[in-house]
């Protein structure tokens, strides 16, 4: 299947590098791929005729991208707690612009990669923690238990969503997935637009907390939801093909982006209905 996610859209492309590399080679009777060293009849061998030492590199499995979030969001958690409570009040904005530029750039940088690199998406977690931790203590001093409830929703519509997806209710179909990728890149444009914009003090009402705010953050919301299909397809993708084992970082990260869009989108909503921003 041609996966066409923003986030995880290269896990076609990487399986081929590898496949090429001669890390990833198609199983037999039409099984999924496994790395050339777990091949039962290893092609390359000594000049004594032996086999060959098989090299290290072992395949992603669906375990693998599950340690890899997991270390991911505790990365970005602690990031976030460290910044709550070391970071002073009149620093909060410049952590959050700071977290939201530079998270920024490091998450196009890891989308478009070619390569899975786990120092990057380490390092995206960090500063992702930054920024989230400066959003929320902001949010959370203008009304308090906010972000508690915007945790709880986040996970919750996440556990939905997995269930959801287990089952087969909602499937990645070629046609489920074009339209996806358009309107996350349209939401994406938007939401760019809008930023310049009040920049030079143009108010297009999308995050002001009216009627049509509130339409636009409950669409972000559905859409960053259903995100999270195309990534357990490309996921189930990833592993079928035999990606090395690394490309669970990249996996891992695709999960979290959706995550934080998703609490920062419910963090938004929520502030709508408690107050004046």
């Amino acid at each position: 299947m041609k996966t066409s996610n923003p986030v995880l859209s290269r896990f076609g492309q990487a399986a081929e590098r590898e496949r090429a590399a001669g890390y990833a080679q198609p199983g037999p009777y039409g099984q999924p791929g496994y790395p050339q060293q777990y091949q039962p009849y290893p092609q390359q061998q000594y000049a004594t005729g032996y086999p060959a030492a098989p090299t290290t590199a072992a395949p992603m499995t669906l375990d693998d991208v599950v340690v890899k979030t997991v270390t991911m969001l505790a990365i970005l958690g602690g990031a976030a707690a460290a910044t709550w409570v070391l970071v002073p009040d009149q620093l909060l904005g410049l952590a959050w612009l700071g977290g939201a530029v530079v998270g920024l750039v490091l998450g196009m940088i890891i989308s478009f990669s070619r390569m899975a690199n786990p120092a990057l998406v380490v390092a995206y977690s960090i500063i992702e923690g930054v920024f989230v931790g400066a959003v929320s203590k902001f949010f959370d001093h203008r009304y308090p238990g906010i972000v508690l409830q915007a945790v709880v929703a986040t996970f919750g519509v996440f556990f939905v969503m997995t269930m959801l997806y287990k089952a087969r209710v909602i499937r990645a179909t070629p046609k489920f997935t074009k339209i996806m990728v358009a309107i996350m890149g349209g939401l994406f444009a938007a939401m760019m637009i809008n930023l310049v914009l009040s920049l030079f003090g143009v108010n297009t009402h999308l995050r002001d907390g009216s009627g049509l705010a509130i339409v636009f953050s409950l669409v972000c919301i559905v859409v960053a939801s259903l995100s999270f299909v195309l990534n357990f397809a490309n996921i189930e993708e990833g592993v079928r093909m035999g990606l090395p084992q690394r490309y669970a970082w990249t996996a891992a990260f695709g999960i979290v982006v959706g995550l934080v869009w998703l609490y920062l989108e419910v963090l938004r909503l929520l502030s709508y209905f408690q107050g004046d921003d």
